[in-house]
């Protein structure tokens, strides 16, 4: 067993089965709704915390927004007011707005997009505004259940902490846990959701 399966199993030692947030996010198997809710929560969530991307959320269904398609309908001005919880809420608006359109256009709908390649998925992805490779990463694993290990603040911080690296970068360290892990989305998301919610204990 390497230094990052040690490190997995001890945090589900730990926690058990990820909570809060994750409860959706790591949810197996999942309805085209929730991996909807997912898409948009991977969006909503950039620079605010998820309390405040669930306010938004709560807007849409409470508006009667379920679904992608409904989104699409949407007045970008409405869509804004709805998910101003969120913060920075009008360039989220155009940032939802964007990818929705491309996968309503280009995939028809989650579930097909699925059954595409992982490689240019991504690439297709990151040439939307305001998609990086954290948001697009999530999408691809939380949402479609891609196995593709998300990087973020909380991952660079273990990393630190129990010296797996000297370079930061998000492709290095990217291919760090993929290299010595198993090729598992469900691993995958469970890890990444546990490695935050440790995280944001200490």
């Amino acid at each position: 067993m390497n230094i990052f399966e040690k490190l997995y199993k001890e945090l589900k030692k730990k926690y058990g089965r990820p909570q809060g947030q994750w409860n959706l996010w790591c949810k197996r198997p999942k309805t085209e709704e929730e991996r909807e809710e997912v898409a948009m929560g991977a969006i909503l969530t950039q620079r605010t915390n998820w309390k405040n991307a669930e306010l938004a959320l709560s807007n849409l269904k409470k508006a009667k927004i379920h679904f992608f398609k409904d989104v699409y309908k949407l007045n970008i001005k409405k869509l804004a007011t709805l998910i101003r919880p969120s913060g920075f809420y009008q360039a989220k608006a155009n940032y939802l707005f964007y990818l929705i359109e491309f996968i309503v256009k280009n995939q028809g709908n989650l579930e097909k997009m699925r059954k595409a390649n992982q490689g240019e998925l991504r690439e297709q992805l990151l040439k939307l505004k305001g998609i990086g490779p954290e948001t697009a990463d999530s999408i691809l694993l939380y949402a479609l259940d891609k196995p593709i290990f998300v990087i973020d603040e909380y991952t660079r911080r273990l990393v630190k902490k129990q010296n797996l690296a000297k370079n930061f970068s998000y492709p290095f360290l990217q291919k760090l846990f993929e290299k010595n892990l198993k090729k598992d989305y469900c691993l995958y998301q469970d890890f990444h959701a546990l490695i935050i919610i440790d995280g944001k204990k200490h």
